[in-house]
């Protein structure tokens, strides 16, 4: 085992050195484009019987009412509040996507953030900076380890996201390098998720736990709780622990230059981002081709793609947010891919069961993970071929401004009917001019 001393202090130097002017605009600009997104996703998740699971389990053991859970009334501690709009946050499969490491960035980080805006006044500058650094911790650990930690089966949002969000409350907390290495260590012992969970609500655990404890780790080591002097790198640290040789030039190679956050997708599609690429296929044909029967349809996409989404039997809308032949089937019968697309009603619909099985997928290498091609027979034998090198919603092909907002009103609506979403759009895209984000807070309660 290597001991290679420096790489957590490195990160730790780097988030409590930096400041806001040295972060470029566009990068300032991405933040709040995955904060107005995961906002959306919360409203939309808020309400999931999951999360009311989740709710009456924690409500017996909370402490004092402090933070807000977004979309709904009830406040909760701190710490539970993180867990559970991180969990929700997590459980439409809705949210944003760094493509190299496939880690969702903004669902373990943001809400520790928030519950520390209301235990304390945190500025939208602070915040902004704060979730910017929390992101760029958490996906060069991401970039370090990928792609074998993802393919061992470890839930790489969930084990990196603890990072980015110890990093990230330390950032707001002011932690000094000492202290920021202490809440990184209390965040690597903390690491923890599975992808065997991926298609089950207990998928979502791991990320509210992530939120959670890096948030904790943080206020621990804010309080003097010492840790390891190299909790990353060291000889039975987290590297060493997970069996694989890393790529060390990804902790250090242009920090302060390269931003993680340009990397950073945000999804069309409320399902699994490998899924994308197939669905913007789909969805092209059926528009050019509303009256055709399918007989049969062929997928080709990179090995990610079946490895995580051949799932021809499904029973639940969501399983059906990582299975290929289920997105097929109701892209090809409904015309669209929206949250009713990954309903338990669409799973059960019978014409989306035979459909589904009507639909093969096949591995190819060649074929980048934003990338597909989709092979259609069609009546009589018609055979058409659809490819896209670059799934709507990925860095190369990303939704604009408007689309985000689009996606927003659409998950407020959903949320509470005629809700009036542009205050709440303004407030967002103005975060950096806030002088206190627990105000922006109040307009994601319901009845505001």
């Amino acid at each position: 085992m290597l001991h290679k001393p420096g790489v957590t202090q490195n990160l730790a130097r780097f988030v409590v050195t930096t400041r806001w002017d040295d972060v470029p605009e566009p990068v300032r600009h991405d933040a709040k484009r995955a904060l107005m997104n995961i906002v959306a996703v919360a409203l939309a998740g808020c309400r999931e019987e999951s999360l009311e699971i989740l709710l009456r389990s924690l409500a017996a053991f909370c402490g004092p009412q402090q933070a807000t859970v977004i979309g709904r009334r009830e406040r909760l501690d701190a710490l539970s509040a993180a867990f559970l709009n991180a969990a929700g946050m997590n459980m439409p499969s809705f949210c944003d996507t760094h493509l190299r490491t496939v880690i969702h960035p903004t669902s373990p980080i943001a809400p520790g953030l928030f519950a520390l805006s209301e235990l304390r006044t945190v500025s939208g500058r602070e915040f902004l900076l704060a979730f910017v650094l929390g992101a760029e911790i958490e996906c060069r650990i991401g970039n370090a380890i990928s792609p074998g930690h993802y393919a061992r089966g470890w839930h790489i949002t969930a084990t990196c996201g603890v990072f980015g969000a110890a990093a990230a409350a330390g950032k707001v907390l002011a932690l000094d390098e000492q202290k920021m290495i202490s809440a990184l260590g209390a965040a690597a012992t903390q690491s923890s998720g599975l992808c065997e969970c991926l298609g089950s609500p207990a998928k979502s655990l791991g990320v509210g736990n992530a939120a959670r404890n890096g948030l904790w780790s943080a206020l621990l080591a804010d309080q003097g709780l010492q840790g390891p002097v190299e909790p990353i790198a060291g000889v039975q640290g987290f590297i060493n622990a997970l069996g694989q040789e890393p790529d060390w030039s990804a902790f250090s190679d242009g920090l302060g230059e390269t931003w993680e956050l340009r990397q950073n997708a945000l999804k069309p599609y409320p399902c699994g981002v490998v899924l994308h690429p197939v669905i913007d296929c789909v969805l092209d044909w059926r528009r050019a081709h509303p009256a055709e029967t399918v007989e049969r349809v062929v997928v080709r996409g990179h090995p990610l793609l079946a490895l995580r989404a051949d799932r021809p039997q499904v029973a639940s809308g969501r399983e059906a947010q990582v299975s290929v032949q289920h997105v097929v089937a109701a892209a090809l019968l409904r015309g669209r891919a929206s949250l009713q697309e990954f309903s338990d009603a669409c799973v059960n619909d019978p014409a989306v069961l035979a459909m589904r099985g009507k639909v093969e997928v096949l591995r190819d290498e060649s074929i980048d993970p934003v990338a597909a091609a989709v092979e259609i027979t069609a009546g009589g034998g018609k055979r058409y071929d659809i490819a896209t090198e670059a799934a709507r919603g990925s860095a190369s092909n990303p939704m604009s401004d408007r689309d985000l907002e689009e996606k927003f009103r659409a998950c407020a609506e959903g949320w509470q009917g005629g809700y009036d979403a542009a205050p709440l759009i303004d407030a967002m895209w103005n975060l950096d001019r806030s002088d206190e984000v627990a105000k922006v807070l109040t307009l994601l309660v319901p009845g505001h």
